[in-house]
């Protein structure tokens, strides 16, 4: 397998996590969910793990992962959480050793989509909606630092992994 590390960002709810498993099923890559990663390693979820360790030290775990996933044999479809990308130069970090994809969708699909999903830390006790825009504008510009902007609001998974695996082959080396 050829191809450069593909690394997602976006909103919660931007479909990240879909989008990664179909682009690695379809490049034959290893995918590395990161939450998923940290919820089987701690035996806890994402929001247990914000309550009981804090946001810095679910976000250096986070971290870790990543430069972890960065570092296995061959490249591999990276999926960090939504917050991930506003660290500190985590998305320069990322451009050097990734392909980078913004998965771009407006909060009101992103709240959507996430009802009736697992409580996400920093949406409890919020109307998702308005704190998922607050998160947009925070994060947004290191979003924007991706390679790639893929529109991922109002499209399946399925479309948009095709964009991408399209765009991985043709920049990427895959």
């Amino acid at each position: 397998m050829a191809g450069r590390h593909l690394l997602f960002v976006g909103l919660s709810g931007s479909g990240k996590s879909a989008v990664g498993h179909l682009v690695a099923e379809e490049l034959g890559a290893t995918l590395f969910d990161i939450d998923v990663l940290l919820v089987r390693q701690m035996g806890m979820p994402v929001s247990q793990m914000f309550g009981m360790l804090g946001e810095p030290e679910f976000r250096r775990m986070e971290r870790d992962a990543v430069t972890a996933a960065w570092a296995a044999e061959g490249p591999s479809v990276i999926v960090p959480g939504a917050g991930w990308a506003a660290q500190p130069g985590q998305m320069e970090a990322g451009k050097a050793r990734s392909l980078t994809f913004y998965l771009q969708c407006p909060p009101d699909v992103a709240a959507r989509r996430l009802a009736g999903a697992e409580v996400r830390p920093l949406l409890v006790g919020a109307d998702p909606e308005q704190r998922l825009k607050t998160l947009l504008k925070d994060r947004e510009p290191f979003y924007r630092l991706a390679d790639y902007e893929v529109a991922a609001g109002k499209r399946s998974a399925a479309e948009v992994a095709a964009d991408v695996t399209a765009l991985a082959r043709r920049y990427g080396g895959w």
